[in-house]
């Protein structure tokens, strides 16, 4: 069994001198704060079991009331600041949260819908007043340590309930497997009401003992000044995407840093080797779900390749099945489905859908994939986006690398559209890149040589942008239904 989060967080808060944040906190500090905070919880009424929402803007204090729900027991639920209230209704109703934690400025609507609410500032202001000394309840490894709310693009959001040994087990896994020490600085510029940011992040630096550079928001210029006194950095492909832009990324600029990492949304070939040739720095990519943690990860040593998401982390198995569920041959793509101490214990008060998505105990993650002969791991796509044009499957993975390696093209997405000869047709959708002018006749001749002819978009749109969620994930969901009638008067 792994070490409880709150178990490290004790350990490491036993150093007086151990820094949490550069130029801030200690461990013992941390430690201090959430035991205010707990005593806080409980003063407001709130026991184990119950759930706590937050919905603030990015802060430090956002750590310290995770840490300190860990303490309580009490179930942390953290959701979008950019959502609207109107929104932020469904975690309300279906979580039934004893007490909402916002901003100022939300209070009024949030107790419109009935929700018990305290803005962030009070509650930290409560907490000043309260003993640093806290009698945590009993807790196991089963217990639940966070709902996080999955991205509700093909239907409502579903809360998926984490355990606290789903938590500790991936922290352990990951700070092994990409090298993590007391001696590591990690810039921290992503959002943290999301698993790579808060669990991800945040836990692989707690469980080294390592620092943090805490910037409330991702600002390429402030990344890039404070990349000096860092070494490792976590971003999302728009990161490194930004980053490369900017003149001032150079490899004296990332000279001090052992490690980029990029997750939640694909990474393109081509970023992956426009980054290693202007910084020198080959980024590692790894795979994991809001359900599972983290599943796959490049080697920290050896071949970190461009296009995959690398192999299972220990303790985790990964396997690709047919439609059945029988284990496909290597290379042969098939559905993506996992088990392990990392995978979520089910879907809050949702039985049905979590006997649904799983499959004689490995859950199916609803991606596409295959293993190659060294047990790389390649995601060709969400099983829903698979495109069958004249009863052929289209990858759209596969269409768009062969799309991002062309001059000039920026971002990519491929979809199916309805079309009434093929049944479905490949419809790419293309940003262009800073100064370059792409045309739909030139880039299916560029695709002819690359692609069979059944792959080749029946139609390429060059869009300004592409619709992407708060982590910078394309919303194929949204293509669809904005370009669902392209083929209609054919």
């Amino acid at each position: 069994m792994s070490t409880d989060v709150i178990a490290k967080l004790k350990q490491m808060a036993a150093d007086p001198a151990r820094v949490w944040q550069v130029g801030g906190a200690t461990y013992g500090d941390l430690l201090a704060e959430t035991g205010r905070l707990a005593n806080a919880l409980v003063s407001l009424g709130l026991r184990k079991g119950d759930r706590l929402l937050l919905q603030v803007e990015k802060c430090e204090a956002m750590l310290s009331l995770y840490f300190a729900c860990l303490r309580t027991g009490v179930i942390f639920l953290p959701v979008n600041p950019g959502y609207t209230v109107a929104e932020t209704e469904h975690f309300l109703r279906d979580a039934e949260p004893a007490l909402s934690v916002t901003d100022p400025g939300r209070v009024a609507g949030l107790q419109a819908l009935g929700s018990k609410v305290i803005d962030l500032p009070a509650l930290l202001a409560l907490a000043k007043g309260q003993g640093a000394d806290f009698a945590d309840p009993a807790t196991g490894p089963d217990d639940l340590a966070a709902i996080l709310y999955t991205s509700g693009t093909t239907g409502r959001s579903k809360g998926v309930m984490l355990t606290r040994e789903n938590l500790a087990s991936n922290a352990e896994a990951l700070v092994g497997l990409w090298r993590f020490t007391d001696r590591d600085v990690l810039l921290h510029a992503l959002p943290v009401f999301h698993t790579h940011g808060l669990f991800v992040a945040t836990n692989c630096v707690l469980y080294s003992g390592a620092r943090m550079i805490f910037q409330r928001a991702f600002q390429p210029a402030a990344v890039l000044a404070a990349l000096p006194q860092a070494t490792v950095m976590m971003g999302v492909p728009t990161f490194y995407t930004r980053l490369l832009s900017d003149p001032g990324l150079t490899r004296e600029a990332t000279g001090h840093l052992r490690l980029f990492i990029s997750g939640s949304a694909p990474l393109s070939p081509a970023t992956h080797a426009e980054w290693q040739a202007r910084t020198g720095h080959a980024i590692l990519e790894r795979y994991g779900m809001t359900e599972t943690n983290m599943i796959t990860s490049n080697p920290y040593d050896g071949a970190r390749r461009a296009g995959t998401v690398g192999m299972p982390l220990p303790g985790v198995e990964v396997r690709i099945a047919g439609a059945d569920g029988e284990v496909l041959p290597q290379g042969e793509a098939g559905s993506i489905e996992v088990r392990g101490p990392n995978v979520f214990k089910g879907y809050w008060r949702l039985p049905e859908n979590t006997a649904e998505e799983f499959r004689d105990g490995w859950f199916v993650t609803g991606d596409m994939g295959a293993l190659d002969a060294q047990g790389y791991l390649s995601i060709l796509g969400r099983a829903k986006d698979l495109v069958i044009s004249g009863g052929l499957n289209v990858y759209p993975a596969e269409v768009e690398a062969a799309l991002d390696d062309l001059p000039g093209v920026a971002a990519s997405a491929v979809i199916g559209v309805a079309h009434p000869d093929f049944g479905e047709a490949v419809v790419a959708c293309l940003v262009p890149g800073p100064g370059a002018v792409l045309s739909e006749d030139a880039i299916r001749t560029a695709l002819r040589d690359r692609l069979a002819a059944f792959k080749l978009p029946k139609r390429v749109l060059i869009l300004d942008d592409l619709p992407r969620n708060a982590m910078g994930k394309v919303q194929k969901a949204e293509l669809r239904r904005i370009y669902q009638k392209l083929f209609a008067a054919i």
